[in-house]
């Protein structure tokens, strides 16, 4: 039991820091650098398509009423639902949003390839941000790591609270967009 806590104690003692040679060269900063921003731009591109069906520039409107969702595994399913065009009332199967419950009746749009709905309105719009609000997360400190990795002294006081600040908004739109997703 003694080794626990010695183990538990040594935990929490400071590392040495790393010497010469240790930490990646300058070729090594820059990729690091390109693939932390490219991994807080990623999130921007993958919501455009989702942005545009919830916000009625693309797709065709219509009433989405979630049909079955079955059990993947870990808490993910597998929705399905039949979608009714305004336009026609021709009724369509498509797949629904995992976070959806069965019976769930809302506005969605169509995408146009057909196969799926994505909810529409304001709930629609939040849930679709939460993805950009995660790459804001991600891009938060992003300047203060290239100060640091330029080794520029000067604002980096302003870029921890920039940073803090922008953690701070992700936080709370991931928030609001997981909660408008589930509701």
């Amino acid at each position: 039991m003694n080794d626990v806590f010695d183990n538990l104690a040594e935990a929490f003692q400071p590392a040495p820091s790393p010497g010469p040679g240790r930490t990646p060269g300058p070729v090594g900063m820059a990729v690091l650098m390109i693939l932390w921003a490219a991994l807080g731009l990623a999130p921007f591109v993958f919501a455009v398509e989702d942005l545009k069906l919830a916000t009625g520039r693309t797709g065709s409107p219509g009433t989405l009423t979630v049909v079955s969702c079955a059990p993947l595994g870990q808490g993910r399913y597998d929705c399905r639902g039949s979608f009714v065009l305004d336009r026609t009332g021709e009724t369509v199967q498509v797949a629904a949003s995992p976070d959806s419950t069965v019976g769930d009746v809302r506005r969605a749009r169509l995408t146009p390839e057909g196969d799926r709905a994505v909810p529409a309105g304001t709930s629609g719009v939040l849930a679709a941000l939460t993805l950009p609000f995660l790459g804001v997360g991600v891009l938060g400190f992003l300047p203060y790591a290239l100060l640091y990795v330029l080794r520029v002294r000067r604002g980096r006081r302003p870029a921890v609270a920039v940073g803090c600040l922008l953690t701070a908004v992700s936080l709370a739109g991931l928030v609001v967009g997981v909660v408008a997703a589930y509701s």
